[in-house]
């Protein structure tokens, strides 16, 4: 059974893995390879750089971030952060995530959903999910 919920974690990141993106760039700017390491740190998934690297050039195309080239250290970085575009998405994806969690939620569902979905995000999105429970 661990490997099938290890599965559909590993599903539901990688729908989510944009808006874990847009999050972590809400806080920072961050370079690919931070950004990596803090998916891996914080959700226990390794996406690697094949998978990281071309989301971020499609986010940077649609104008959700952007970014600049640190040179700073030993040896150079691109850096990214979110833009004005990248937060109004942010938002409107947090407001259809708490919508669908709502949805769940009145058709009866288990709390465990809402849960998942919550820890996936690692915030409370589903607050506002009657049956969500409090911590």
């Amino acid at each position: 059974m661990g490997q099938k919920k290890r599965e559909v974690q590993n599903k539901l990141m990688k729908g989510l893995l944009d808006l874990v993106i847009l999050q972590f760039l809400n806080s920072n700017p961050m370079h690919g390879y931070q950004i990596i390491s803090s998916i891996r740190k914080n959700f226990g998934v390794y996406f690697g750089p094949s998978t990281i690297y071309p989301l971020l050039n499609g986010l940077e195309e649609k104008g959700y971030i952007r970014s600049q080239w640190d040179l700073n250290n030993e040896r150079p970085r691109k850096v990214y952060e979110l833009t004005n575009e990248g937060q109004g998405l942010l938002n409107y994806t947090e407001n259809t995530l708490n919508h669908i969690c709502r949805k769940i939620s009145n058709i009866g569902l288990s709390n465990n959903l809402v849960n998942g979905l919550n820890g996936i995000l690692q915030r409370p999105m589903c607050s506002t999910a009657k049956n969500t429970v409090k911590k």
